[in-house]
């Protein structure tokens, strides 16, 4: 009986172990995370150490996520035509160089043009993960894959803050936040040695071979344009809820414009026989649809519960930073075994469970929204980091079971462009959510920190009953036997 981990390569001798491969892909993928949680603890001692300016200081934070954002679509489209092996070494060696960078950078500016830089080779390797696993996995295997992929990275989130904290208190602040770019090269240098010893790049290879008859321009139709106006159209969407300047407001109406002029040039590129960056085809999959916008509408509010809770918990009710991090600890260690513990439902019972698993995030909201109000009566605090347990061990059981479902049906030579728009949709709705939830809080605060946050976790609230109706919506579709 042959063994159902091994990769083998048609017309050769050569095989290759899917849990090897599994475990290279999700190395820099705790990486791409961590350098995106765990930055929020280094920027008070980059803050003194390189004299940033607040404006220099939101760059830290905004530009690795736009970067990213704004790279996923089109390095999934580049790796599911080149080589989603290829494309992920070229990402993570691209994620180290720059991560050095950071770790030697002698001002703001310079720090700041690494962040980007790493964020660019993060979205470079980041939809290749979920195209390799589309490729590489089939059946339960595949939603073991993903629930590993989940728990990674709810641990990379935990993880992260709490190892920067303790390498700049090992170091001191001068140095310290410099070692916590350090550390990526080691972990990314590893991760490059294996990826060239383990990855089957021969089926590659192999997958690119064009028929005697086939003209090679075909085979590397990248579509400019449609590249250029649909990362055009992400900026101007994402960049006003980052920047936080007054100008880039008037970058929002530009966005559905030019996404309408994308559409319409995919379209008209597919009907000339070219191979558009997005197969509009890929819409018309259900599971990909509905899948890509349960998540981007829970993201909208539940990407904002930690910020809103840490500036409710530190400027409002005076805890400590530390004592702030360990009330998110429940949440992240919930979170990773719900990862995994969803793998036994997800095929069988996946779509209910997202929706039940939605309904208990709001149950969790509304809880610490309860405790909140009760704080002022004598209730303690730290009551809230069992509230969001609840939310931790739903947001594992979802995340997992949403990205198992939500590829299910997309042919895995389009596994890296699917993965990639994914990303990009949750990492828009984050965006969004992020400055539509805080500035709800800060629009309240004169009436009390407490009147602030449970005006902010109510509009949270709002966001997860609406992905709850929309994976209610998913559920009752699924029930039809027709494809859309």
């Amino acid at each position: 009986m042959s063994d159902p981990n091994i990769i083998r390569v048609p017309g050769t001798e050569r095989t290759f172990h899917r849990l090897k491969v599994l475990f290279v892909l999700l190395l820099p993928l705790a990486m791409s995370l961590m350098a995106l949680s765990a930055v929020n603890v280094a920027l008070p001692t980059i803050e003194l150490s390189l004299d940033a300016t607040p404006s220099d200081v939101q760059w830290i934070l905004s530009g690795y996520a736009l970067a990213l954002g704004v790279t996923l679509i089109p390095a999934g489209r580049a790796g599911d035509v080149l080589g989603r092996g290829s494309w992920f070494v070229v990402g993570l060696v691209l994620f180290v160089v720059a991560s050095l960078a950071c770790g030697l950078a002698p001002t703001p500016f310079l720090l700041n043009v690494g962040r980007i830089v790493q964020g660019i080779g993060a979205g470079i390797f980041s939809p290749q993960v979920t195209g390799m696993i589309q490729q590489y996995f089939t059946g339960q295997g595949r939603a073991k894959a993903f629930a590993m992929f989940g728990l990674v990275i709810s641990a990379s989130v935990a993880v992260g803050p709490v190892l920067t904290g303790a390498i700049i208190q090992a170091l001191g602040p001068e140095d310290g936040w410099r070692w916590a770019f350090f550390i990526y090269i080691p972990i990314g240098v590893l991760a490059v040695a294996l990826a060239l010893a383990w990855f089957p790049f021969e089926t590659e290879r192999q997958r690119r071979s064009p028929a005697a008859d086939a003209p090679r321009a075909a085979r590397l139709d990248l579509d400019p344009v449609g590249t250029l106006l649909l990362t055009v159209a992400i900026l101007a969407l994402m960049y006003p809820f980052m920047a936080h300047q007054a100008w880039a407001w008037w970058l929002l109406p530009l966005a559905p414009v030019v996404l309408w002029l994308w559409v319409r040039w995919e379209r008209r590129y597919a009907a000339r026989g070219h191979e558009p960056m997005v197969d509009m085809t890929l819409f018309g999959f259900r599971s990909f649809r509905n899948g890509m916008l349960v998540s981007g509408v829970m993201f909208l509010g539940i990407a904002s519960t930690f910020a809103v809770l840490a500036l409710f918990l530190q400027n409002g009710l005076h805890v400590p930073a530390v004592a702030v991090g360990l009330v998110g600890l429940p949440n992240a260690v919930l979170s990773a075994y719900a990862s995994w513990w969803s793998v036994k439902y997800v095929l069988t019972h996946g779509r209910r469970l997202i929706f039940w698993m939605l309904v208990l995030m709001a149950i969790g909201i509304v809880l610490s929204m309860a405790v909140a109000l009760a704080i002022p009566a004598g209730a303690p605090w730290w009551l809230l980091g069992g509230t969001l347990a609840l939310n931790g061990f739903a947001m594992g059981a979802i995340g997992s079971a949403n990205q198992t479902l939500s590829l299910q049906d997309v042919p895995h030579v389009h596994g890296g462009t699917a993965g990639g728009i994914k990303q990009t949709v949750e990492r828009i709705g984050a965006a969004l959510g992020n400055a539509m939830i805080v500035g709800i809080f800060f629009g309240f605060v004169s009436a009390g920190w407490t009147t602030a946050f449970v005006a902010a976790y109510a509009a949270v609230t709002v966001c997860i009953l609406a992905a709850a109706a929309i994976a209610t919506f998913d559920e009752r579709q699924h029930r039809t036997p027709h494809l859309a």
